[in-house]
């Protein structure tokens, strides 16, 4: 029945490899179901409710993957958009403060949008139509934004007048932790031990107790109330004219953010011929579902995990691997009390939290998905530049939507000086526009 379903043997693979691949990919990305709760909670969300979200969503969209697409690509909820989503909590976007439940109904109807592309195949011409170097650059960029985070959530990385940012207090208890978690996972990495970062995980975890930097809670219970985020949208908060760029950026994020993943996994996996991804339609239906039924259930935007390819590295290649990892989504539900001692942090000023303990995964996922940097072809200036601009604009725009769009608009502009316009698609062009367009509309928004 697996072979009939999964197509196997056409794909080059066997259930085991299947299985295999599909335990690694969650290995490498369940770092999301400790991660998530602690970002969402300084939104003012419940950190168990928000966890049970997490599963459920991840899972969701995981098995319309697993059986739509047959990709062997999981999904959760996006590392940059949850971040993103706790910015216009606290007003960095709008100006003012904004309720949890209005920015969940702004990726509600970003999800919805998502969905209603697909009527116009819009995003599967934008894949189609995306130059390669920027293909290779968006999952570059998002690496270098996760790390930044990573930095700072550790302590590693701290604000500072003048410079902006300087390294942090080296001898304080959280960032040793820090540091004793990146070492080690590193070397796990290096030393090529599968589940290297869950293991990183959890040995960061045990070392942070005799300290007082994490706190046993126990290992297994029932899974907690997800009521307190369940349907929590505010969609008539979103009349607030202000919250239109909210959602218009949600969108772009979601968009792109499983545009570059889609791409950078499809290509390892094989399912790029000649430049073209297959079944994009029913891949990206995934994500596009995974967003609005997340947001449903109580979290931020759904994506495409780049750590898919960790799963396509140790053999997946079909969605049975991606059937696996949704499985351990829904059974990591019983494992709250877990979740709650790795992801919780650490208070170190009044209203101000570390994260130790999960801080070294997201450098080192930085540090993953980096890689793509090699197919960008540097010496050709006008592919270079609107490339770096997308790495470099991410991290230190803090925005994954304001990176990309410095790349689109530098783009069509640097091909027409050199005398290469019409190596740019039409829709890149229009693509260009409409990001100018945002980042107008941002700037209106600022200055009113």
């Amino acid at each position: 029945m697996l072979q009939r379903l999964f197509k196997l043997s056409e794909h080059g693979t066997t259930v085991r490899a299947e299985l295999r691949g599909g335990l690694v990919t969650f290995l490498t990305m369940s770092y999301i179901i400790f991660v998530q709760p602690g970002v969402l909670a300084a939104a003012g969300m419940d950190f168990g409710a928000v966890m049970v979200a997490t599963c459920l969503a991840s899972a969701l969209a995981t098995f319309i993957m697993a059986f739509g697409a047959n990709y062997p690509v999981a999904l959760a909820p996006c590392m940059g958009e949850n971040f993103f989503f706790v910015t216009v909590v606290l007003g960095v976007v709008t100006g003012s403060a904004v309720s949890w439940r209005i920015a969940l109904a702004a990726v509600f109807v970003s999800g919805v949008l998502f969905l209603l592309l697909s009527l116009f195949r819009l995003r599967e011409a934008i894949i189609a139509a995306l130059p390669l170097s920027l293909k290779y650059a968006i999952p570059a960029g998002i690496g270098m934004f996760i790390a930044l985070i990573g930095m700072q959530q550790g302590g590693l990385v701290v604000a500072a007048k003048g410079s902006m940012v300087k390294l942090g207090d080296l001898t304080s208890g959280p960032v040793l932790l820090t540091l004793f978690g990146l070492l080690l996972t590193s070397v796990l990495l290096v030393l090529k031990v599968r589940g290297a970062i869950l293991w990183g995980l959890l040995a960061a975890t045990l070392a942070g107790l005799p300290f007082g930097l994490t706190t046993y809670h126990g290992l297994v219970d029932l899974p907690p109330d997800i009521t307190p985020v369940l349907f929590g949208m505010d969609l008539p908060g979103l009349l607030d004219v202000a919250m239109i760029p909210v959602i218009v950026i949600f969108l772009f994020m979601v968009l792109f953010d499983t545009i570059g993943t889609l791409v950078g996994v499809g290509q390892q996996a094989g399912l790029l011929k000649n430049g073209k991804l297959e079944r994009a339609g029913r891949a990206l239906l995934s994500d596009a579902v995974g967003t609005t039924a997340g947001a449903l259930l109580g979290t931020s935007t759904v994506s495409s995990y780049i750590e898919s390819a960790a799963g396509v590295a140790a053999g997946a290649r079909t969605g049975l691997a991606a059937a696996v990892c949704g499985l351990l989504f829904l059974l990591a539900l019983f494992f709250f009390p877990l979740v709650q001692m790795v992801g919780g942090g650490v208070e170190v000023a009044e209203g101000v939290f570390l994260h130790p303990v999960t801080a070294p995964v997201m450098i080192l996922v930085g540090s993953m998905m980096m890689r793509a940097v090699r197919e960008i072809p540097f010496d050709d200036p006008s592919e270079a530049i609107p490339a770096f601009l997308v790495v470099i604009g991410m991290p230190l725009t803090y925005s994954i939507a304001d990176g990309l769009a410095l790349g689109f608009i530098a783009y069509p502009i640097l091909k027409l000086f050199s005398g290469r316009a019409r190596e740019v698609p039409l829709l890149v062009y229009i693509m260009a526009v409409l990001l100018g367009g945002v980042f107008a509309l941002k700037a209106f928004m600022g200055a009113s």
